[in-house]
């Protein structure tokens, strides 16, 4: 009797320590280049700080950000900047600063990065539209991006529009991985404190990596909408794995056709999955239960998510 009873205690105790270790991740594994269900500050920690900026990195960083997402642009001189928009107006004071250098595109008044020069961005204020407090905060160079970041966490950068910038003569794949070189950066475990992926929308700029420019980091791409469906089948994701180590659908897209991470995980892809944000968590509570349903329930690897300290753990 003493020892059935001793046998129950502790058959309890190990479910309970499996179901702890299992709610709070422990031990979970995720596909590489992940190590882990991560965590990626979309933008920054970009609920809380203006988006692609140096304080938006820093609160990323604070936040727990395992890494950190830098969309990049190219200057008309040629320096890789970190904006999400191909023009300025949105996220600075550009029209005040410039305003006889706007385009009208498409019935639209826009300042197109490219017709900017460093210096001229860095006389924008980055910060006001977001809160007063930010008010002087300058546009980041992916370098000083890299030289905050750079030994705290990982870094994965979004070659931006690169066809647009193609059409430019300014060639952002050999820019990217000129300054990756640079700081050493460009091989994959050259950092194990700071592990490069590199994103795009773009096949052809994956493509260009890999090919081209002889990219060993691995390399993401990024699609979601209509096509989606098609591109998260067998066959659509065989033609992905030619070019990219992992896909990055949109969460609708995964939420909608949840066995996307079931194939990829099938072909050694791993699935980054955007964006988590607290202010549109869909059909959930909150963004931190979307986040616990994408990663405990459907297996995803990695998420980006505008509110890091919301990321369950």
């Amino acid at each position: 009797m003493n020892a059935l009873l001793l046998l129950t205690r502790i058959a309890a105790v190990t479910l309970t320590t499996f179901l702890l270790m299992g709610m709070l991740g422990v031990g979970e594994s995720a596909t590489a280049p992940y190590t882990k269900p991560t965590l990626i500050a979309h933008r920054g920690a970009s609920a809380y700080a203006p988006e692609h900026t140096l304080p938006a990195y820093q609160l990323a960083l604070d936040q727990g950000a395992d890494f950190v997402e830098p969309d990049l642009q190219i200057t008309k001189d040629g320096v890789l900047v970190c904006l999400h928009d191909l023009t300025l107006e949105r996220t600075t004071n550009v029209a005040k600063v410039f305003p006889d250098r706007a385009k009208m595109v498409r019935g639209k008044m826009t300042w197109p990065v490219s017709d900017f020069t460093l210096e001229e961005i860095r006389t924008l204020d980055a910060g006001s539209w977001k809160e007063e407090k930010y008010k002087g905060t300058k546009v980041a160079t992916f370098q000083e991006m890299i030289d905050l970041v750079k030994g705290k966490a990982g870094i994965i950068p979004e070659t931006k529009s690169p066809e647009t910038y193609g059409k430019l003569r300014l060639k952002m794949e050999p820019l990217v991985m000129e300054i990756l070189k640079k700081n050493k950066l460009d091989e994959p475990g050259a950092d194990p404190k700071t592990p490069v992926i590199i994103q795009s929308f773009s096949a052809e700029s994956l493509k260009i990596l890999k090919n081209e420019q002889k990219c060993k980091l691995p390399l993401v791409f990024l699609f979601g909408g209509p096509r989606a469906k098609e591109m998260g089948t067998p066959e659509g994701l065989a033609k992905l794995k030619e070019f990219a180590d992992g896909i990055a659908p949109h969460k609708d897209n995964v939420l909608a056709q949840p066995e996307i991470v079931t194939e990829a995980h099938k072909l050694g892809m791993s699935v980054t999955v955007w964006t988590c944000r607290a202010k549109d968590p869909g059909k959930f509570e909150n963004v931190r239960e979307e986040m616990n349903h994408l990663l405990r329930n459907l297996k995803v690897d990695a998420i980006f998510t505008d509110n890091p300290d919301q990321f369950p753990r």
